[in-house]
């Protein structure tokens, strides 16, 4: 799957887009977009995959994206409507240097900082999404006063998790960044299935040696050792949010074909066997 980039057309009598979906699920590609984002789930639950992170959500989930980081939300198994509120805009939407005076400057650390992702809880998400349902309502001119007043607050709280630590594709040179960004996508759908050397070079147009020696040249890391990390981030998610499933389930859901590989992978990656990462989480 190609990463597609999404064209946000801005409303006439608007300078950012502020819109509602109603959606049997969502059905949004991994994309990327010049502008920031700020999304909120109101109903719905599956896995975010935001640049290389890859998480649970559920009703209430609040989430800042960075300009061209690419993301998506995934709903998995029987799920209610899809419902989200979705706010775009330019980092200058306000002109080149509004986030640049005094006031504005908290701001322009969050605007900064949404380059990795951010995921907002507790009572700052609680406050955040009272607001943008009243907004919805309201005209474009306090709207406009209402999103101000919404990344002071995002800005001002504490209440918030990095989503990609690593800033990956923020600090990625223009060509390969677009290089990249085929290959996460095409990461992104299939990692649950066997992901063939041949197949990704191609995305690319690369021989697979060749693709080896460039993929490791850019992200310092081997292919199959980012798939192996992006299999049990996923693997992770699944221990700790459903604990029907076993671990021999949880392996092959995440695209493992053997569970001693498996459980290798797991604590090279992750310091502890799976049970053990599951128990250590139900004691917290």
């Amino acid at each position: 799957m190609k990463p597609s980039f999404e064209h946000i057309d801005s409303l006439p009598d608007s300078s950012f887009t502020f819109r509602e979906f109603v959606l049997p699920a969502f059905d949004a590609p991994y994309h990327f977009h010049p502008e920031i984002e700020l999304t909120l789930i109101l109903s719905s639950r599956g896995k975010r995959f935001v640049g290389t992170n890859v998480s649970d959500f559920e009703a209430g989930d609040l989430v800042l994206i960075g300009p061209n980081l690419p993301h998506y939300w995934k709903n998995e198994g029987n799920t209610e409507e899809a419902h989200s509120i979705v706010i775009q805009f330019r980092v200058d939407f306000l002109g080149a240097d509004f986030f640049r005076k005094p006031e504005f400057l908290s701001i322009a650390r969050l605007l900064q900082r949404s380059k990795s992702g951010l995921h907002f809880y507790g009572k700052t998400a609680e406050r955040a999404i009272k607001e943008i349902q009243y907004l919805l309502k309201d005209s474009h001119f306090h709207r406009l006063l209402g999103l101000l007043d919404l990344l002071h607050t995002l800005a001002e709280s504490q209440e918030v998790n990095v989503l990609d630590t690593s800033q990956f594709f923020a600090q990625l040179p223009k060509t390969d960044y677009e290089r990249l960004n085929k290959i996460y996508a095409f990461m992104a759908e299939n990692f649950r299935q066997e992901i063939r050397l041949e197949t990704i070079s191609e995305l690319i147009n690369m021989t697979p040696q060749s693709f080896c020696r460039y993929f490791k040249k850019v992200t310092k890391k081997t292919f199959i050792d980012s798939l192996n990390e992006y299999r049990i981030r996923y693997a992770s998610q699944l221990l700790l949010s459903d604990g029907d499933l076993t671990v021999a389930e949880i392996c092959y859901q995440s695209g493992f074909g053997n569970i001693s590989h498996f459980n290798r992978q797991f604590r090279q990656i992750t310091g502890l066997a799976p049970l053990q990462y599951r128990n250590e989480f139900l004691r917290a």
